[in-house]
C-alpha cells in the first residue's frame, strides 16, 4: 500500500469513527516512512482522540521538529499540552503558533480559553477579542469572548458581543448553547436563557447541567412550580456530585421563596460550596440564616462570601483595589458652581419630554418605586441599565477631557447624545407612544452633571432609607458589578462608599438645583396611599390608582431584572424596617463614618 492510499484509508477510518484502526494504519505507514508528516499527523490525531496524551504529545512534538514553521502543528501541540494539564508549555506553543500565523482566529480562541482556565482573565479577554476581530461571524468565538469579558466584569463588552444572538440559532453545539444561556442570564435576559435551555432539555433530557440551570431560570422568572417540577425529575436521575450539589442549591432557593428558611439552611449546609471561589453559595447561606434571625451565622457566612468574592475581583478588576482607589471607585463627575456658570444655554426637552430619574444608593427602595411608576399607563420603565455610564464611555473614548468640563459640549453634541440615549432605551423596551420614560439606576446619582447637561428640566425622585438598613442589604447582596462588589468588601469600606455617593449627590443638587422629590422608604411603606398620591402629583399624574396596585402589575410582568425581584411582587409591608438593629454590634464601628448622613437626613443611630 502506497502512502496516498494509506492516508485515504486512515481518513475513511476516522470518518467511520474507527479510531483504533486509524492509529494502526498510521503506525504501519510510519514503519515504512518514519518522517512522513501526514502520517505522523494522523497518528497524533488518532492518539489524541483516544486520550493517549503522552504518546500524542510525542507525535505532535515530532511534527513541530519536522515542520518547524507549521502553525497548525504548533496549535495542535498546544491543545494537547492543554489537555495534558501542562499550561506553561501550552502557552509557549500557542504563542509560537500565533507568531507563525498572526491571522488565525482559532489559535487565539483556544489560547484565550486556556488563559481563562488559568484565571488570567484580563489577558484572556484581550486574546479572545483579538480572535473576534479576526472572525466576527463565529458564535463560538463570540460566546467565549463574551465569557472572558464577563469574568473581567466588562458587561458592556458582553452585551456588544452577544447582540443578535437569536440569528445564530440553531447553534448545533449544546455546550456552547448552555454557555450562551448562562451569559444571557448574567446579563438579565432570563427569557432568552429560558428559550435556549428549554429547547435543549426538551431534546436532550439527559443533559442534567442544562436542566438544573433551567430550574434556576424558572425561579428567576417567578415560575416556581415549574422549577420545583423540574428539580423533582432531575433529583431522581443519576447525578454526579457537582450536579447534585447544584440541584440542592437550587432547591434551597425555592425553599426560601416558600418561607422555609430552616429547610433552605439545612439543604445548603448539607450540600456545601461547589468550589473554593463559590461565593454565591455563602451569600445564599447568609440569606437563610438572616431569615432565621441568626445574626452570628449570617455574618460568618457573609465574611466567607466577601473574602472569596474579593479574591476574584482582585483578579478581574484590580483597579478597584489600587492603593489610591476611592471607596466607590466609579467615574464620578465633579462640577463646581463656577464651571456650571460657564455652561452655554441650549435648547432642551421640557420636563414632560424628559425621562423621570429614580436615584438613590442601591437597596434604598428604587426597584419598588420603579415598579410603582411602571404600573401607571402614562409611565414606562426600562429596568436597570447603565445608559449614562455608556454615554460617558463614548465621550471618554473621544476625548477624556470632555468629562472634566462639560461646557465644551456643543448643542449638536447634546442633541446627538440624547438621540443615542433614546436608541439605547428603545433597545431595551418597545417605547409606547405618549409614555414618559422612567430611568431607574441608583448610581445615576453620580452622573447628575451629565444628566443635567442633556435633560436640564428632568424630574428626579431620590429614594431614601435608613443608611444602616441600606448597608446591611447591600452587604448581603451578591452584586454583579465589580464596583459595588469592591465597595462591599467590608462594612467600613461600604460606609465610606455610601457617604461618598451621597456627598456627591448633595453637592451637585446644590449646584444645579434640579427638580427633586425625596421619597423616604419608611414613610412610603407606613403611609402608602397618601405618599403614592404625592409622587403622582409630583409627576403631573392625576390618577395614582394604578401605582397603588404595582405588585399585581409586577407579578404579571413575570421577569424583573434586579436583585429585588422576589420582594416587589409582594404587597407593601414593613418587614425590612430596622433590620440592621439585629446586627448592631457589627455596625457600631462604622456609625461615626455614617453620622453626617444620619444627621443630614434625620435618621437615628440609636434604637427607638
Amino acid at each position: 500500500m502506497n502512502e496516498n492510499t494509506t492516508i485515504q484509508s486512515i481518513a475513511a477510518a476516522l470518518r467511520a469513527g474507527d479510531i483504533q484502526r486509524a492509529e494502526s494504519l498510521s503506525r504501519e505507514g510510519l514503519a515504512r516512512a518514519s518522517d512522513d508528516a501526514d502520517l505522523l499527523f494522523s497518528l497524533a490525531m488518532s492518539l489524541h482522540l483516544q486520550r493517549k496524551l503522552d504518546e500524542a504529545l510525542d507525535a505532535y512534538q515530532r511534527l513541530t521538529e519536522l515542520v518547524p514553521n507549521g502553525a497548525v502543528h504548533w496549535s495542535n501541540y498546544a491543545t494537547a499540552l492543554t489537555d495534558a494539564d501542562r499550561p506553561g508549555e501550552a502557552e509557549a506553543a500557542f504563542r509560537r503558533a500565533i507568531e507563525l500565523d498572526p491571522r488565525a482566529a482559532d489559535v487565539r480562541l483556544h489560547y484565550g480559553i486556556l488563559l481563562m482556565n488559568q484565571r488570567d482573565y484580563l489577558a484572556a479577554r484581550d486574546m479572545l477579542l483579538d480572535a473576534y476581530e479576526r472572525d466576527r461571524d463565529s458564535p463560538l468565538v463570540r460566546v467565549h469572548a463574551a465569557r472572558a469579558c464577563s469574568l473581567c466584569h466588562d458587561f458592556h463588552g458582553v452585551e456588544d458581543l452577544l447582540k443578535g444572538w437569536r440569528h445564530w440559532l440553531p447553534l448545533r453545539d449544546d455546550a456552547l448553547q448552555i454557555e450562551l444561556a448562562r451569559l444571557l442570564l448574567l446579563m438579565a435576559d432570563a427569557p432568552g436563557a429560558h428559550l435556549l435551555l428549554d429547547e435543549i432539555v426538551a431534546r436532550r433530557p439527559e443533559l442534567h447541567d442544562a436542566a438544573i440551570l433551567l430550574a434556576k431560570v424558572d425561579e428567576r422568572l417567578n415560575r416556581v412550580a415549574d422549577a420545583a417540577a423540574l428539580l423533582d425529575r432531575i433529583e431522581r436521575a443519576d447525578l454526579d456530585e457537582t450536579q447534585r450539589c447544584e440541584a440542592m442549591h437550587t432547591r434551597a432557593l425555592l425553599a426560601i421563596r416558600a418561607g422555609d428558611a430552616v429547610g433552605a439552611r439545612a439543604l445548603l449546609e448539607q450540600a456545601g460550596s461547589l468550589r473554593d471561589n463559590d461565593f454565591a453559595y455563602f451569600f445564599e447561606l447568609a440569606r437563610a440564616c438572616d431569615k432565621l434571625r441568626d445574626a452570628d451565622a449570617a455574618m460568618r457566612a457573609l465574611e466567607q462570601a466577601h473574602a472569596r468574592q474579593t479574591a476574584e475581583l482582585r483578579i478581574a478588576s484590580p483597579a478597584c483595589f489600587a492603593a489610591d482607589a476611592r471607596p466607590l471607585p466609579a467615574a464620578i463627575l465633579h462640577t463646581s458652581a463656577e464651571q456650571y456658570g460657564q455652561w452655554p444655554i441650549y435648547r432642551a426637552p421640557e420636563s414632560r419630554d424628559s425621562p423621570v430619574f429614580i436615584v438613590g444608593f442601591p437597596r434604598s427602595g428604587t426597584t419598588m418605586l420603579e415598579q410603582m411608576l411602571d404600573a401607571h399607563p402614562h409611565l414606562q420603565s426600562m429596568d436597570e441599565n447603565p445608559f449614562f455610564d455608556r454615554l460617558a464611555s463614548k465621550l471618554r473614548s473621544h476625548d477624556p477631557r470632555i468629562l472634566d468640563d462639560l461646557a465644551v459640549l456643543r448643542e449638536y453634541d447634546c442633541d446627538q447624545l440624547r438621540k443615542r440615549y433614546r436608541i439605547m432605551a428603545a433597545e431595551r423596551v418597545a417605547i409606547r407612544a405618549g409614555a414618559q420614560l422612567v430611568d431607574k439606576n441608583p448610581f445615576n446619582m453620580l452622573w447628575l452633571p451629565l444628566i443635567h447637561r442633556l435633560f436640564p428640566k428632568a424630574k428626579y425622585i431620590l429614594c431614601l432609607r435608613h443608611p444602616c438598613d441600606v448597608m446591611l442589604s447591600c452587604y448581603m447582596q451578591n452584586f454583579r458589578s465589580s464596583i459595588l462588589g469592591a465597595a462591599c468588601e467590608n462594612l467600613a469600606r461600604l460606609a465610606a462608599a455610601y457617604v461618598q455617593a451621597m456627598q456627591c449627590w448633595l453637592h451637585h443638587v446644590e449646584v444645579f438645583q434640579p427638580d427633586v422629590l425625596v421619597s423616604r422608604y419608611e414613610d412610603l411603606v407606613a403611609d402608602f396611599e397618601p405618599r403614592t398620591r404625592r409622587i403622582a402629583d409630583f409627576l403631573g399624574q392625576a390618577d395614582a390608582a394604578p401605582m397603588l396596585r404595582f405588585d399585581a402589575r409586577a407579578r404579571e410582568k413575570g421577569y424583573i431584572a434586579t436583585p429585588s425581584y422576589t420582594q416587589v411582587i409582594e404587597p407593601v409591608n414593613t418587614k425590612a424596617l430596622g433590620r440592621w438593629q439585629r446586627y448592631r454590634e457589627w455596625f457600631e464601628p462604622v456609625l461615626p463614618t455614617l453620622r453626617p448622613m444620619l444627621e443630614h437626613w434625620g435618621y437615628p443611630a440609636d434604637p427607638a
